[in-house]
């Protein structure tokens, strides 16, 4: 016979439960509410910002048992990639079709996309997840390859709107605690449009911008957590080159995309009031993605540290400036790759780095995911391996919530 599974009852988000567990910052420490320090340890699972108008992945697997299971495993933190476009949509009353299998989620018919955001955040809630929003571009499907926030379709003001509107309309949940502005500000010497990181007031100053977004979601609810990403190149020579107007590469320092926070020490990110809510977040990688220069050689943990690691965004943890989270991080456990994952694993555990690790999807190309293409069955291996880096007490999960514990395997962080 067909069960028809009872659709799960959730408060709205305006009615949840206590609003206790945001979150501030103090050198290079996150806290909670009782001035507990925190790390969070969480997974990408993205969908909302490729056009599926869902996680992709519910095309195959139960929604409800993929949250669980991302809470049992573990993880804290859920980093949701989302464009602008489909949150200006819904602003607009628009409500994109979700793809998703309606079978197996036939608790989510008669539900537009908008609902279903709805319904995830308060299944995060039950399961003890929060939920970090990340602006990972500006149009759907490939537009995270454009080095900028803004594009033809989407203005400046239409993506700091699209910032604003959420931070409003979840001001009084406290299941999303953090805001990532923009994924991967990026753009080479002599890119055509590219990211800079300087004082001036140039539309494609990031860190101006940045200030501006901030404002705009603070505005709305003070009590977040606001990450900043880095950009890709940083000027050598800031006496002659500070706006960056040179063209050629060998005059600045290069790393990821979103992850060259050089420009922090001479720039640093100015929230004003809300200074205690500023996290930094850059992404590494590994040789599988890109082979960088520091990679080229027999390269050690310390050689990552000197070449890479340090001047680009560890300084500001070590220094005391802010904290930082790595919102992505990951990539296939084979040969080179796993020789540099093994080292920034060992580097975040350390140093009590908070990451979100790329990520949940089997359908990331260049790093793979942690289940298969089923979204239901998970690498054993891969988990182990990250599982390492998760927090942990007496061998539960630290969740992030004071009430609600971490899944089926976790505590409260009033437990810790």
């Amino acid at each position: 016979p067909v069960v028809t599974p009872t659709p799960v009852v959730t408060p709205t988000p305006s009615a949840s439960t206590e609003q206790d567990d945001w979150l501030y910052t103090d050198g290079s420490k996150i806290y909670d509410k009782d001035g507990k320090e925190v790390w969070m340890t969480g997974i990408n699972w993205f969908g909302y910002n490729t056009g599926t108008n869902i996680f992709d992945g519910v095309w195959a697997t139960d929604l409800n048992e993929a949250l669980e299971a991302i809470a049992d495993r573990g993880f804290n933190l859920l980093r949701v990639p989302m464009s602008s476009e489909i949150i200006l949509a819904w602003e607009n009353g628009e409500y994109p079709k979700p793809c998703y299998n309606d079978y197996i989620n036939d608790y989510l018919k008669g539900m537009n996309s908008l609902e279903i955001f709805d319904y995830v955040i308060n299944q995060c809630k039950k399961n003890g997840i929060k939920i970090m929003i990340d602006i990972h571009c500006a149009t759907n499907a490939a537009g995270h390859y454009y080095p900028v926030w803004y594009n033809e379709q989407v203005s400046e003001a239409d993506y700091i709107e699209s910032l604003r509107w959420m931070a409003e309309r979840y001001k009084n949940d406290d299941t999303i605690i953090a805001y990532d502005l923009q994924n991967e500000p990026h753009g080479t010497a002599n890119s055509a449009i590219r990211a800079i990181w300087n004082d001036s007031t140039d539309p494609n100053n990031w860190k101006y911008v940045a200030e501006k977004a901030a404002a705009a979601v603070l505005g709305e609810n003070p009590n977040v957590l606001i990450m900043v990403e880095g950009i890709e190149i940083y000027p050598m020579d800031l006496v002659n080159n500070s706006d960056f107007h040179s063209t050629n590469g060998k005059e600045y320092y290069g790393t990821w995309w979103g992850g060259n926070l050089r420009g922090v020490k001479d720039f640093p990110v100015n929230l004003g009031q809300y200074q205690n809510k500023l996290v930094y977040s850059p992404h590494d990688y590994g040789p599988a993605v890109f082979m960088q220069t520091w990679f080229e050689k027999d390269y050690t943990m310390e050689t990552l540290y000197d070449d890479c690691w340090h001047d680009n965004w560890f300084y500001i943890q070590e220094e005391n400036i802010a904290p930082l989270l790595i919102g992505e991080w990951g990539g296939f456990m084979t040969s080179p790759n796993i020789k540099w994952m093994t080292y920034l694993r060992q580097f975040i555990i350390e140093n009590k780095i908070s990451h979100t690790f790329w990520c949940f999807n089997a359908n990331s190309g260049d790093t793979g995911g942690l289940v298969g293409y089923d979204f239901k069955t998970w690498d054993e291996e891969k988990y182990a391996f990250v599982k390492e880096a998760l927090w942990q007490k007496n061998g539960k999960f630290v969740g992030l919530d004071h009430q609600i514990p971490l899944g089926n395997n976790g505590i409260t962080i009033s437990e810790y």
